[in-house]
């Protein structure tokens, strides 16, 4: 019974997929013949700093994702046993390469912000010389062509701050959302485990 206890190996669901658990903790599991498979082929970086093979990062990368924040997990890297003798440097292939991505994302939300407050700065600009030019327009009289111009330069002036408001409101969003991921993924556990031959 303790020992059922220990290692709980049921088939637990998570959001979005279903995810193996031991001890309370959600595993992440790769299958690999070679530790090679691990790594981008065409970077000729050592292993501890290469990038990793594109299927095997959003593998790892949307599981973390699907399993969300208040979930523990770690990442199980199944190798041959001949291949163990790389583990090491898996395990720290895996955390630069994530560290590294974790680095861009921040860099990109810092980007974003940047690029709204420039963009409300012009919207707002914009906007005032509009509403400016309405008003001027508006003292030509009260005619159909008058009133279409009006509304015209009215309307011209809040699509430009659209921009602005979609980057505040909701552009940031995801890109926070990736860099939470990253931020767990960046020091995850990494356990390799051999697997039986044949």
């Amino acid at each position: 019974m303790a020992a059922d206890q220990a290692t709980d190996r049921r088939v637990a669901p998570a959001r979005g997929g279903y995810y193996r658990r031991e001890n309370g903790v959600s595993l992440i599991e790769l299958r690999l013949s070679r530790i090679a498979q691990l790594f981008n082929s065409l970077d000729p970086s050592p292993f501890h700093e290469k990038d990793l093979d594109h299927d095997a990062e959003e593998y790892i990368f949307t599981s973390a994702r699907e399993l969300g924040p208040g979930t523990p997990f770690k990442i199980v890297i199944h190798l041959p046993e001949s291949e163990m003798a790389g583990g090491r440097a898996a395990k720290d292939a895996i955390h630069n390469y994530f560290a590294y991505r974790l680095d861009a994302t921040r860099r990109e939300i810092r980007y974003e912000m940047r690029l709204g407050r420039i963009g409300l700065a012009i919207g707002l600009a914009f906007l005032f010389a509009c509403v400016t030019a309405r008003e001027l327009v508006q003292r030509l009289g009260d005619t159909t062509l008058v009133n279409i111009a009006a509304e015209g330069l009215l309307i011209s002036g809040w699509v430009a701050m659209w921009r602005p408001i979609n980057t505040f409101l909701y552009d940031w969003w995801p890109i926070r959302r990736t860099r939470a991921v990253l931020e767990r993924l960046a020091v995850a556990e990494v356990e390799l485990r051999p697997e039986p031959a044949g």
